[in-house]
């Protein structure tokens, strides 16, 4: 597949770029040299090969979820700066302003 100049001046368009008519030319064939090269994949026979989501196989390792007693609620909060009812009392960080 190759490139017109007017596919890379829409592609510069919704990047957002301003380029030169020379840079256009440079993109052009940079551009159309790597669909080509992407193009080769097609050559390839995948009839036996399965369809996969990761290079190697993936797989999650869990450890059994047991209850465990967590820290004293005193060692929690001990060096909290600020706190109420047990809980951190932290800065806000949205404004409570009204329109959303």
């Amino acid at each position: 597949m190759s490139l017109t100049l007017a596919d890379v001046e829409k592609i510069a368009n919704l990047a957002r770029l301003e380029l030169t008519e020379a840079e256009k030319k440079q993109y052009l064939e940079q551009l159309s040299a790597i669909l080509h090269y992407a193009e080769r994949l097609n050559e390839l026979d995948l009839t036996d090969i399965p369809p996969t989501s990761h290079a190697i196989a993936q797989q999650n390792i869990m450890r059994p979820d047991v209850a465990e007693p967590s820290l004293p609620m005193e060692d929690l909060l001990h060096n909290a700066p600020q706190q109420k009812e047990n809980q951190f009392v932290v800065q806000a960080v949205l404004d409570d302003g009204g329109s959303a």
